[in-house]
C-alpha cells in the first residue's frame, strides 16, 4: 500500500520524532510506514488522516 505520509508530514514540518509522538507510536513505525514496509492499523491510518485533514483515501492507495 502506498502513501504520502511523509509528502504530508514534511509540508506540515513535522518530524518523524514529532509525528510519532502525536500518533502513540515510535519514530520507527512511521519510518517504516513512510518506507511501505509496514502497513498501518486502521485506527492510525485515521489518526494520521485526522492529524493532516485529509481522507484515509487520500493519505493511502
Amino acid at each position: 500500500m502506498k502513501n504520502k505520509i511523509k509528502a504530508y508530514r514534511k509540508h506540515a514540518g513535522v518530524s518523524q520524532e514529532l509525528l510519532s509522538k502525536k500518533m502513540g507510536v515510535s519514530r520507527q513505525t512511521i519510518n517504516a510506514i513512510e518506507n511501505d514496509k509496514y502497513d498501518p492499523s486502521l485506527e492510525l491510518a485515521f489518526k494520521l488522516a485526522r492529524l493532516f485533514g485529509v481522507t484515509v483515501d487520500e493519505l493511502f492507495s
